[in-house]
């Protein structure tokens, strides 16, 4: 490395580095901070755009979109992300129309002639851009980024205004269905984040903006992957918007905790003034750290654009080196085969929708991982960038999708925007790590072939060779073929490419299709049968929810898939019914069910991790009070369980061994009491001989008190941004036993830099109440208390690293 180069290494890693936006720690530990979650971000510009906004929603559209004919006491003052409006927790008439948002800010001087971009990463649904007085750019469709140019227009002489217009009614364009017979909510607003981008006439393109297909921005590949040798090939898009010719170098410097792993610059490059190129570049690293479920380490890619002795451009891109394959309906990921257990999610917070906070997202995919599944099927449309960075960090592989759901639109304008969509999703996602394929696929829809075909040259295109995967739900052109369950059921044949069950273990519960032990349930009522149980719903029906999937799971290995995914995750919304989707494993508010747990034992104890709650483990699904059932089922990834009643030993036994556990990795245990005892109830799990893990159950007796805790799973709250987390409010016994009750109402108060989102009288489902809660970064004052039939309860809020009871 020659004196030159190691001057701007030094520069690259300090000073320039220092402008970017500082790394975000995310607390995936309960006591610490992990690792930097820096995903794409741009190291010059202005950066985070979300403060100062003000906004207005109309209850009936205006015959004119002018800002000037609303009137200024009728602006509300907001902050990004924003949903369009609060909505109950069940909602039955979620808002649709028009809704705007204006922003004034002053340019500084020194962006005179450069390049000053609006980033937009999700606007729901068709969005109308005007600046300064002026149209600038339309956007369909609410859940991908789009970026507007403003160079052109920019003040710096006098104060600028973006006003953005959003209409999120039914169009036919975008799709899915109409709202009203629709599986899920879309909500609205501006509800991911807006970030202003400046740079200098040289410099990195955004890959959305330039709309090239496997180009644009920054785009790196690996075209040799083994556990001695990574070969990294990285992409840089460079346009000289310049008046003259520019001569530049690219510098690539890969970074491992800070440590310079690898570094390469280009020869020098000449570009004439409104010309473009791409740089490309290959490093090379010795004894790789590689990136997999259960190892997800990351790398740092930072790419600077070096012209005349300056920095003119720079970004930085997290990265993970790893090699898939699909063969034969095997999954490998770096030569190593692995069943990926997994879930679909649906994004939705209650009363916000879609407007999550960053570490929000987090918290759902810390969930997800804790829960035992390392695959998520993001279902169905684009998720937030947020969520897919905290993929990356703790090891998550997920199936990116496109919107689609029973829809089909033969108007050319639709397939126009469907196939638009597929690209920009691989240009916003394919850095990422966590994904291994590209669901451009109408879900449950009957695509015509050629869509279907288009769909997968979209994805090859967007992403060359082998690992350019498209995935759809028709057997046929896609490289995966996606099958629920309740269609196996009715129509299976032996697929003749890698297979993935995308759904399973709800519709085939609800419809009574899936056939085993339904035949044993003549004295349940269909309700009782079914997947769909709230959290509020009572023991039996949450064992009868655990007890299907269960079936459902074990079922599942008897096809050739190389990954499952359970539907749901989270309890959702439904634009076409009045109550809650509610066979999430977690409740809307992201309480655990029984079902959680046993997906939680089905993942090994000797998978363990500092990010996540891992390792071994057991869990007695019962409430055990005199209604409990005296089959007590216990869920462990131990070898043996033995129980004990008041300290007498019940038995110790090895796992089930019957027709809807003999597939599993791990099968519940099951122990078969006399009769109903009341007091604890004691499960210890061993591996090997040895004790190591416990499980306590006691039987609830009074309500005493009330405890309040504040739900952060564990991750820091933002001291920097808003964060959205939940406050639980518990009655227990003398004995600090929580006592299922339900339908118990609590009211909840904050004060200081906290506010209550939603309602604040909530009703108690299985002994718990949620209110979700708004902290500001400074958390300064902040106090929630909480009451319930003359039980109070109140305490500040901490830094959230750890979840706080009193």
């Amino acid at each position: 490395m020659n004196r030159t180069w190691s001057a701007w290494m030094l520069f690259v890693l300090s000073g320039f580095a220092m402008a970017a936006p500082a790394p975000t720690y995310y607390g995936a530990r309960r006591s610490d901070v992990s690792k930097p979650v820096i995903a794409n971000a741009v190291m010059s510009g202005a950066g985070n755009f979300n403060a100062d906004w003000r906004f207005h929603r109309f209850e009936t559209p205006p015959q004119r979109q002018r800002v000037e004919e609303v009137a200024e006491s009728a602006w509300e003052s907001v902050t990004l992300p924003h949903t369009a409006r609060i909505e109950p927790r069940i909602v039955n008439d979620q808002w649709q129309g028009l809704a705007v948002y204006r922003k004034q800010f002053a340019a500084d001087p020194a962006w005179r002639g450069k390049q000053v971009w609006l980033r937009f990463d999700g606007a729901m649904n068709i969005a109308r851009v005007q600046f300064n007085g002026r149209d600038v750019a339309t956007h369909l469709g609410g859940y991908l980024p789009f970026v507007v140019d403003l160079t052109r227009r920019m003040r710096t002489d006098a104060a600028n205004e973006v006003v953005v217009w959003l209409d999120n009614r039914d169009s036919a364009i975008t799709g899915p269905k109409p709202l009203e017979v629709l599986d899920f909510n879309t909500y609205g607003g501006l509800y991911r984040d807006v970030s202003l981008v400046v740079k200098e006439p040289l410099h990195i393109t955004d890959e959305i903006m330039e709309g090239r297909p496997a180009g644009g921005g920054v785009f790196v590949t690996y075209p040799q992957v083994t556990r001695e040798k990574a070969e990294i090939a990285v992409q840089t898009h460079v346009r000289n918007k310049a008046r003259s010719a520019s001569k530049f170098r690219v510098l690539q410097t890969l970074l491992d905790e800070g440590h310079v792993v690898a570094s390469i610059a280009s020869a020098e490059i000449s570009l004439r003034a409104g010309a473009d190129i791409e740089s490309r570049s290959n490093l090379l690293v010795d004894r790789p750290q590689l990136w997999s479920p259960r190892s997800p380490h990351l790398y740092e890619l930072v790419t600077v654009i070096e012209a005349g002795g300056r920095a003119m451009d720079g970004r930085r891109t997290r990265i993970g080196i790893r090699h898939i394959e699909l063969s034969k309906g095997e999954f490998r990921i770096n030569g190593e085969q692995m069943y990926l257990r997994g879930v679909n999610r649906h994004q939705e917070y209650p009363y916000v929708g879609y407007a999550l906070s960053r570490r929000a997202e987090f918290r759902d995919a810390k969930r997800i991982k804790e829960a035992g599944f390392d695959f998520v099927r993001l279902s169905h449309y684009p998720q937030s960038p947020d969520f897919m960075a905290a993929a990356d960090e703790l090891g998550l592989v997920l199936l990116d999708s496109i919107l689609g759901w029973q829809f089909y639109n033969s108007d050319p304008a639709f397939e126009r925007q469907v196939l638009q969509t597929c690209r920009d999703l691989v240009r916003r996602d394919r850095n990422h790590p966590s994904v291994i394929a590209w669901e451009c696929s109408l879900n449950e829809t009957q695509m015509p072939v050629e869509l279907v075909r288009k769909f997968h040259a979209v994805v090859r295109q967007e992403y060359p060779g082998p690992q350019g995967i498209s995935a759809g739900w028709q057997n046929d052109s896609y490289d995966i073929y996606l099958q629920a369950r309740q269609h196996r059921i009715e129509h299976y044949e032996p697929p003749d490419r890698p297979y993935l069950v995308s759904e399973y273990g709800d519709w085939e519960y609800y419809a009574l299709n899936a056939g085993f032990r339904q035949h044993e349930w003549t004295n349940l009522l269909q309700a009782e049968r079914s997947s769909r149980q709230l959290l509020g719903d009572g023991e039996a029906r949450l064992l009868q929810q655990a007890a299907n999937i269960q079936e459902a799971h074990n079922d599942n290995f008897t096809t050739p898939a190389f990954t499952d995914a359970y539907w749901a995750m989270f309890d959702y919304n439904r634009g076409y019914a009045d109550d809650l989707e509610a066979s999430g494993i977690m409740s809307i508010d992201r309480v655990a069910k029984f079902s959680y747990h046993f997906f939680r034992s089905q993942r090994d104890a000797a998978e363990r991790s500092s990010a996540y709650e891992s390792g071994p483990g057991v869990f007695i699904a019962s409430y055990w009070q005199p209604q409990s059932s005296t089959r007590i089922r216990v869920f462990g990834n131990v070898d043996e369980v033995e129980l004990f009643l008041n300290g007498v030993r019940v038995g110790r036994q090895r796992p089930d061994a019957d027709r809807v556990s003999g597939n599993l990795r791990h099968a519940p245990f099951t122990f078969v009491l006399p009769r109903f005892t009341p007091g604890t109830l004691d499960a210890v799990g061993y591996i090997d001989g040895r004790a190591v893990a416990r499980h306590e159950v006691q039987t609830p007796e009074a309500v005493e008190r009330l405890l309040l805790e504040f739900d952060t799973a564990g991750v820091c709250l933002d001291t920097e941004r808003t964060d959205l987390i939940f406050a639980r409010a518990r009655v227990v016994d003398r004995n600090g036993t929580t006592v299922p009750v339900s339908g118990r109402e609590v009211e909840f108060v904050a004060s200081g830099a906290v506010q209550v989102v939603g309602p604040t009288r909530l009703v108690m489902e299985a002994g718990v109440a949620s209110a979700l809660l708004r902290v500001s970064p400074s958390r300064a004052n902040a106090v929630v208390g909480a009451s319930s039939s003359g039980l109070n309860v109140q305490q500040p809020l901490g830094d959230g690293c750890s979840p706080s009871r009193r």
